[in-house]
């Protein structure tokens, strides 16, 4: 079939004929899968140096925003591990064929790559939200535990809404007969519910608990001073 991961092999062990080379001969694939296969390592050739950019990018504005070295790392992780989630339930769902999709042999080339954009800038739009309370709260009280509470407080109701919203938009897309368009559906859909509850209103407030007054630390500035029980 077109695109079957033995045709791959088959194309690669073709143009690596060390035979053809040591002959002098030049061995050309043509065709649909040759130059899928072509498109797909141009792409994750140059994916790496793209996420690079995309984390080193937010990661600096995040610095510059809320003046702290460790939120904006958190926040980085917390996508992450968003993505990373989706990325497994496309294998779970459409390469394991489970939850009665379509099975295929491998996930659309194109869909890691641009889910990994779409959801990482949505998702980072909830972080900022979130954080963006939170520290107000702060520099209002200089508590971090009642900052935490109060932002989430504040953002929860929003952000759950506005999850909803969205994964009934998302949701609509597994309801086609493309499987592609199934694929960006399901990962969308799966993304948005693990970010707006388990990530954004779980492990969030829990890691921001946890670190204490080192949410805020900036080097150059004096670490804020120890709250109540707080050992970090």
């Amino acid at each position: 079939p077109l695109d079957s991961i033995t045709g791959k092999d088959l194309i690669n062990h073709l143009r690596s004929d060390g035979h053809a080379q040591r002959q002098g001969l030049t061995v050309l694939i043509s065709g649909d899968q040759a130059s899928n296969l072509d498109d797909s390592n141009y792409l994750y050739g140059n994916f790496p140096r793209a996420i690079a950019f995309i984390l080193i990018a937010t990661y600096i504005l995040l610095l510059l925003m809320f003046r702290s070295v460790l939120l904006p790392l958190k926040a980085v992780l917390m996508n992450l591990l968003s993505v990373a989630a989706t990325y497994g339930a496309l294998v779970f769902v459409f390469q394991w064929g489970n939850l009665g999709f379509t099975r295929v042999e491998f996930i659309d080339a194109i869909i890691p790559i641009l889910l990994f954009c779409i959801l990482f800038g949505l998702s980072m739009d909830y972080e900022v939200f979130l954080l963006s309370r939170i520290r107000e709260e702060w520099l209002h009280t200089q508590h971090n535990q009642v900052a935490v509470a109060y932002g989430l407080e504040k953002t929860a109701g929003v952000i759950t809404s506005a999850a909803f919203l969205f994964v009934i938009v998302t949701g609509s897309f597994t309801f086609t007969s493309l499987v592609t368009t199934q694929e960006i559906g399901v990962g969308m859909t799966v993304a948005i519910l693990v970010d707006a509850t388990i990530i954004r209103l779980l492990l969030v407030p829990a890691t921001m608990r946890l670190l204490g007054r080192w949410n805020w630390w900036l080097p150059g500035r004096p670490l804020p001073p120890r709250q109540g029980k707080e050992t970090l």
